[in-house]
This record gives C-alpha cells, structure tokens and sequence, in this order.
C-alpha cells in the first residue's frame, strides 16, 4: 500500500529561502537542492534567487527533458500544498512541449560554421591589411573588421552558454574559449555567470546585472536611493559623481558604449581573480593571456602611436554596436525592483523585453537577439529558430493580454534615449544638487 503523501505549504516553502537551506518546487515536487549550488552547470544564484518558491517554468526554459532524472536524488519526500498552474503557464508549458516534440530545440541549422567561416575570413583580412599595407586608412578598415568578428564572436559565445552549438560537449567547450577569451579577451565563465543571472531576474533593479551600471547609467530613478545588487554584493551608490554622470547620460550613452569593451575586460580579470568559485579557472585565465598576447602584438605592427590609438579606439567603437544592441533590448522595458518570483516566469520576461522588427537578411547583425521576448522565454533554442516560433509567442502574448513588444532598431534607439533622458532629468531635480556652473545651467537648460 502507498505511503500517503506529505504536504508543506507556500509558507513553509518560503523559509528554505537562504544560503545553507535552499528548497524549490517544480511541478508541486519539493526539491533541497542546497549542495547542488556547488556544482550546478548554470552556478548558484539562479538557486539562490528562485530558492522558496516555485520554479518550474524556469526549469523547464533552461534544461532539457534530459535533466528530470537528476532530480529525484533531491526530492525531499514533500509535494507542495494547493499546487495551481496559471492558465499563462498551461500555455507556456505546451508550447515548450510542441516545440519539443517538433524538434527545434536540437536543430541547430548551419549558422555556427558559417559564423566561424565568417569570422576566420574577417581576422585573415585584418591582418593582411596591418601587415601588407601602408595605408592608414587600411589600417582603419582592418580595425572595423577586426570590431565585426569581435561582434560575431560574441553572438557565438553567447549561443554556446545556452545550448550545445556543437557535436560533443567538449567541443562546445573548445568553441567557447576559441570565441570568448582567446579571440574576444572576455572570459565566457564571466559571462555565463552574469548572463544566467540577467535571464533569472530579467530587469529587477537589484537582481539584474544588466540593470547595474552606476554610476554611468540608471534606467529608473528608483536608482537614486542606493539599493544594494544582490548580484555584485554590494551598495549601487548614487554618490554625487553619480548623479553628474546620470545626469547627462542620455548624452554620453553612445560614447561610452564605444568604450564598453574595457569594462568587459575588467569585468573577466576580476572574476577569475577573484575568490568565488570559477569553473575551468585555469583554462579561462590561459584563454584571456593568449588574446593579450595577440592583440598587442597585432597593434605594435603598425607604425607609429597615432595609427595604434586609432586602431584599438575604432575596433573597440565597432564592438560597441554591439553593446548598445544588448541595451536597446532592456532599457526602455519595464523594471521592477526585488527578487525574481517562479509564479510569474512568462510575463516578467515579456514585460522585460524588447523585440527588434528586422528583415530576415540582417539576422547576421543581430545574432538572432532581435527576437529577444523569444530569445527570454525559450533561452535554449537556436537562434534560428526564434523567428518560426515569434508568431506562437504573439498569439500568446494577445491571448492573456500581455504586452508584445516590438519596435524598429531605429525606434528601439529612440525609446532607449528617451528613458535615458527621463531618468536624467529626474536626476537634477534631486535635493541638495552638485554644486552648479556654466556648463551645467547650459546643459540643464538645453540638453
């Protein structure tokens, strides 16, 4: 005869919330997956952030039907008490399972190798022109070619974090660092790490990484009281060189995305020397060693310091389309502030999202992100497939009346600007303001 089964509430669930004692519920199973944080693929914080709830849709859109059988050697023995699914999650859920059973999850099409093919070729160009050519202005055209294959390496990083882009896992590995840090000088640990946790907490203003850019930027003046990120472990403070910075960020916004590449480098150096624990340490220090041996060696090629700074400030301001793409998607969306919650998977990534109406030719640019409430919801699916299933995501989004988002990449700037501009000015009307000067009467006037 079957045990009868033990039931805990939402409440009690809700105290396993914290380091040391950590339980979630996937489809009204109970699981304490406390040790599991040591050695979870995707790290510990998205445990830790959805620890003392439900987190069966997050589930579901970060592993394959493949992972179930890991679970049961967590199972505590309890079912969770007066389990519901929301008729959004019902439809959520079959469309995972349609696209499963359809196969799209693993047809992953031609575009990893034709991406490598595309960068090989674009690498082999600029250095042919550093090397065979006198020409500053071949300098110049090599270092904007060398910017386009740091942008294709990224979407290819990018890719490899999510799902398997090639045949064996330790393949997918060897494309990683190839990608990341040896071609780029980003380190994919840090970006899996950071990336993981935007995704789980897609624009919560103290649980997103994405979001946490003082005191350059802030998408919401909700910024202003200092909040501390639960990401980086400490206090965003909106000190008053913050607030002269944000103050005049819808301004220097695209100036600094030029540069954005620099943060990214320190972003990587202080991860891997760092006391947290990094996966494949060694492997990912080597990889960033090798681009900073590379790349310097590639610079000192040209003739003079003139032609070196122009080189390394136009590859770097190519790359950073990039940056402002990964923005455009995010910042003018809507943000809340506090933990990510399991109930409501489906439309916090809707609301948080922005999608970018593009023709289908120019899907090379965007690396398939264009489609980003798409990319949110289904995160391990080829980028090539994000377009057949947009017209499922639509349907849904009007079937329970949430917001589809979508604008045009020259619209999607505007929004961007805007929100930068707002926020902006929320910023000088702040009490006891910086101390004023003509350029700051200027700018406050007109800008």
């Amino acid at each position: 005869m079957a045990e009868p089964k033990k039931y805990i509430s939402q409440q009690e669930l809700a105290k396993h919330n914290k380091a040391g004692d950590l339980w979630i519920s996937i489809q009204g199973k109970i699981y304490n997956v406390t040790d599991w944080t040591k050695t979870h693929p995707g790290g510990q914080l998205p445990l830790m952030n959805l620890a003392g709830q439900d987190a069966s849709d997050a589930f579901l859109a970060f592993h394959p039907g493949t992972a179930w059988k890991h679970l049961d050697r967590f199972f505590t023995g309890h079912h969770l008490q007066d389990y519901t699914v929301s008729e959004v999650s019902k439809d959520y859920r079959r469309l995972v399972a349609e696209f499963s059973k359809l196969g799209l999850f693993e047809k992953k099409g031609h575009g990893v190798l034709i991406s490598f093919v595309v960068m090989a070729v674009l690498f082999a160009m600029s250095l042919y022109g550093i090397l065979c050519s006198d020409s500053t202005w071949v300098h110049l055209l090599s270092a904007g070619m060398l910017g386009f294959m740091w942008i294709q390496s990224g979407w290819l990083g990018h890719d490899s974090g999510h799902y398997q882009i090639m045949a064996t896992r330790r393949l997918n590995r060897v494309a990683q660092l190839l990608a990341g840090n040896c071609l780029a000088g980003i380190s994919i640990g840090w970006w899996k790490w950071n990336h993981n946790a935007h995704h789980i907490a897609c624009n919560s203003l103290d649980f997103d990484p994405d979001l946490q850019h003082i005191p350059f930027f802030a998408v919401s003046s909700k910024l202003f009281s200092s909040m501390t990120s639960h990401f980086y472990d400490r206090k965003l403070s909106f000190d008053p060189a913050a607030r002269f910075l944000v103050s005049y960020q819808h301004l220097t916004f695209y100036p600094v995305m030029c540069l954005a590449r620099i943060n990214l480098f320190a972003q990587s150096f202080a991860l891997l020397l760092s006391k947290r624990r990094v996966p494949n340490r060694v492997q990912e220090i080597v990889g960033l060693i090798v681009f900073w041996i590379w790349y310097p060696l590639l610079v000192s090629c040209l003739p003079n310091f003139g032609e070196r700074l122009m080189f390394v400030v136009v590859s770097f301001a190519v790359t950073g389309i990039q940056h402002v793409q990964f923005c455009l998607n995010h910042f003018s969306s809507s943000v809340y502030a506090g933990p990510p919650t399991g109930n409501d998977w489906f439309e916090k990534q809707a609301k948080g999202t922005l999608d970018i109406s593009s023709p289908s030719w120019m899907d090379w640019f965007h690396g398939g992100l264009q489609f980003q409430v798409e990319h949110h919801l289904f995160p391990r699916l080829p980028r090539c497939q994000l377009r057949k299933v947009s017209p499922f995501v639509q349907e849904l989004c009007k079937k329970h009346n949430l917001p589809y988002n979508c604008a045009s990449f020259w619209m999607a700037n505007v929004f961007t600007y805007n929100t930068l501009r707002a926020v902006a000015l929320q910023a000088r009307d702040v009490s006891n303001p910086i101390p004023k000067n003509l350029v700051w009467e200027a700018l406050n006037t007109h800008g």
